[in-house]
């Protein structure tokens, strides 16, 4: 299955943070930046952390329950092959990463197994990565 990249754009209130995480710790190569916003290549698709400057009280995350985790909403990401999602799980782990829902399998032995796991950046976005164990159940009812 061939794709096209999506683009995405995403509110972060500090630029330096961003880049460091985005481009360090997920290890996304950065293009084109301004001072208000780094165009980063996450696994072949284009995100954009635009600069927003932080407000008062931060709005509260909304979580749904999925197999028994609350999920964050919104969240993005990209489905890896299970070997590219093994190798960023340990990454984030090394990198001391918190984890909103730990690197798991999640249904397991179901049509639709799917390594997941949950993480937010310097800005409190929720990120997903996951891999699922048959790529072809990735839209499988």
């Amino acid at each position: 299955m061939s794709l096209t990249p999506f683009h995405i754009a995403f509110p972060v209130n500090d630029l330096a943070a961003a880049r460091s995480f985005y481009g360090d710790v997920l290890g996304c190569p950065e293009g084109r930046s301004s001072d208000e916003w780094i165009d980063f290549d996450l696994f072949g698709h284009q995100i954009v952390a635009h600069y927003k400057a932080p407000v008062a009280a931060p709005e509260e995350t909304h979580h749904n329950a999925v197999d028994g985790h609350a999920v964050p909403v919104p969240h993005f990401g990209v489905v890896l092959t299970m070997e590219k999602w093994e190798a960023l799980a340990e990454r984030l782990k090394a990198a001391g990463t918190s984890f909103v829902i730990e690197p798991y399998v999640r249904f397991k032995g179901e049509v639709g197994e799917q390594a997941t796991m949950f993480f937010l950046d310097p800005a409190g976005n929720a990120l997903e990565f996951k891999a699922f164990k048959d790529m072809s159940s990735l839209f499988a009812k």
